[in-house]
């Protein structure tokens, strides 16, 4: 048999399927997030954008994933994640287009919904149908981890980009709507791209050997069989598993605070500091740099140890600090040291998090799965914005809202605690340090 050179195996993946991945989600986080940016100048244009409108505008993208996520996920699984991922760019690019010419409360609404049924699956098909293909069990919490330092890079280069673009005019246009269109260019034409280029299994490009053809195959298929002897879970049997249902409700209580933060940090800021919208743009990035080193430090170390329940519960409980303590800000500095936690507590764990379904559930059962703890996020997703606007409305500060943001992220940070995972066919229980120490096996990621 053929030698495998594996360093060389690892770039090219790396080349050919992370990094056409990380840049679907970079821009998709930038055409998910651009209207906090927006709503910076857009109220001046559209003075019916109250808080409660625009809570629930950002809310209701999550609805409308809600209702395709699990669908979308069961047909990439049956035919093709690649070519489902570039029909979700192409729409979400034309919906983005149409965020530039809203006029109406109703037009806000349906556009931000057709947005969310338009992304729908896409991440559950990344982790559970594309990259289970792509990279062992032991690659994927790096591969995972690379790629979702996407979400992070989206915002470092999306807010200054943004803040930019809302205070010029190109087009006669006002800044809000260019940076809609603008912003839209990328998803339209990247999934030309990704639908001819990217492809779902090993066995369909020219850029690997036979040999390497039939190690990545191979890796997969005993992979499968595996987990699959331990228990074969149908997609309803996974639907109503414990496990499943523990991690629903982990990713509820994290996205509550995650969405909650994101579509109302730019808002906060600007009230407490007093910025220009390219300054506070500028200003925007530091936390998320800061929660971009911390990201790839977890990666590697998750990697190294095998832990998973301590990488993320940790992070998550810096992330409730830093939502708790955020009303006691009294400047632009504390306001961004807190801000810094918030955004590691509230990203730098998720590819750690992604990797734990796929150790106890395959195939159709797994995409399904994925898609239904990722569609309870995105439940969190709607409450987390709605709460921060009603807690405006009523109080006139968003103190309280943070409060119960920092409470939720603890809560599932205490519930990760909790969880047990198959790492390398052993069970792993890390909140348990001698059952951690006595189970523990060598990882097998480079």
């Amino acid at each position: 048999m053929e030698q495998l050179d594996f360093a060389s195996l690892k770039r090219r993946r790396d080349l050919r399927i992370i990094l056409p991945v990380f840049l679907v989600s970079i821009i998709a986080c930038i055409d998910r997030v651009n209207v906090a940016y927006a709503k910076l100048t857009m109220t001046q244009d559209l003075p019916w954008i109250t808080p409660e409108v625009f809570g629930m505008g950002a809310g209701i993208f999550f609805i409308g994933y809600l209702l395709f996520e699990i669908p979308g996920s069961l047909v990439a699984a049956k035919f093709s994640a690649t070519k489902w991922i570039a029909r979700i760019m192409f729409t979400w690019g034309l919906v983005c287009v149409g965020m530039a010419f809203i006029t109406t409360e109703f037009q806000f609404f349906l556009c931000r919904f057709l947005l969310g049924a338009s992304e729908a699956s896409l991440y559950p098909v990344i982790y559970s149908v594309l990259f289970p293909r792509w990279f062992t069990a032991g690659e994927r919490s790096r591969a995972t981890s690379l790629m979702l330092t996407s979400l992070l890079l989206s915002n470092i280069i999306g807010a200054p980009i943004a803040g930019v673009l809302l205070e010029t005019s190109f087009f006669g246009m006002h800044g809000w709507q260019e940076l809609f269109i603008l912003e839209a260019v990328p998803a339209l034409a990247f999934a030309v791209f990704f639908f001819f280029c990217v492809k779902d299994r090993p066995d369909q490009v020219s850029w690997l050997s036979d040999a390497e053809k039939e190690y990545l195959t191979g890796q997969f298929q005993q992979e499968q069989a595996r987990m699959q002897a331990r228990k074969k879970y149908t997609v309803l049997q996974a639907f109503h598993d414990p496990k499943v249902l523990k991690l629903c409700l982990i990713y509820f209580l994290w996205v509550v605070g995650f969405w909650g933060f994101y579509f109302w940090m730019p808002t906060v800021l600007k009230e407490l500091s007093g910025l220009s919208t390219s300054l506070l743009g500028g200003a925007i990035a530091i936390p998320m740099t800061a929660a971009l080193v911390v990201q790839l430090i977890i990666s590697k170390t998750a990697t190294m140890t095998g832990d998973k329940v301590w990488h993320v519960a940790g992070a998550l409980f810096v992330g409730a600090v830093g939502l708790g303590f955020s009303p006691f800000a009294s400047s632009l500095g504390m306001a961004l040291f807190l801000v810094c936690l918030s955004a590691i507590g509230i990203h730098a764990a998720m590819g750690v998090w992604w990797t734990i379904p796929t150790t106890f559930l395959t195939g159709p059962a797994a995409a399904g799965s994925i898609a239904l703890i990722n569609s309870c996020g995105n439940l969190g997703g709607w409450v987390g914005p709605n709460m921060m606007a009603w807690v405006k409305t009523t109080t006139g500060s968003f103190d309280i809202g943070y409060y119960i943001m920092g409470a939720f992220m603890l809560a599932s940070g205490l519930l990760v605690l909790t969880v047990k995972y198959k790492f390398n066919g052993q069970v792993r229980d890390d909140a348990d340090p001698a059952a951690a120490e006595k189970n523990a096996a060598p990882a097998v990621e480079a």
